[in-house]
């Protein structure tokens, strides 16, 4: 079975692939983690800047959830203090590939409501409107 550790976040019956890919990405932090972690190996403190809002027990959670899931993993360098940093595995950056797509709907969608100013304030590129 796919899961390990000690968290159970699949079911372990299910009537679609798709809910299996629910479990694992749902939160309102996941896709947000995954899609920071898209340049490769990042700390805990900079996925913590990088994410409004998102408090470190929240963070550490989510980032266990997803490595039970084989999502995430992380590299622990010894010595003092100890310094650990996450990043995607082969899988993860496969469901990074559909959390881009998904980037992409919500600029869209931001875009056509006219609520760009987070897009602008965040460096985000976006299609400017015609007409």
């Amino acid at each position: 079975m796919m899961h390990r550790g000690e968290f159970m976040i699949i079911r372990e019956v299910c009537n679609c692939p798709l809910e299996i890919v629910h479990d694992i990405i749902k939160g309102k932090w996941k896709t947000m983690i995954i899609y920071q972690l898209k340049n490769g190996n990042t700390s805990l403190a900079q996925l913590e800047r990088e994410i409004d809002q998102i408090t470190q027990k929240m963070l550490l959670q989510h980032l266990r959830e997803l490595q039970s899931c084989g999502i995430v993993d992380k590299i622990k360098t010894e010595g003092y203090p100890l310094h650990v940093e996450y990043y995607l595995t082969a899988r993860g950056r496969r469901l990074l590939d559909a959390v881009l797509i998904m980037q992409e709907i919500g600029i869209e969608y931001m875009v056509e409501l006219g609520q760009t100013e987070l897009l602008d304030r965040k460096g985000i590129p976006y299609p400017q409107k015609s007409g």
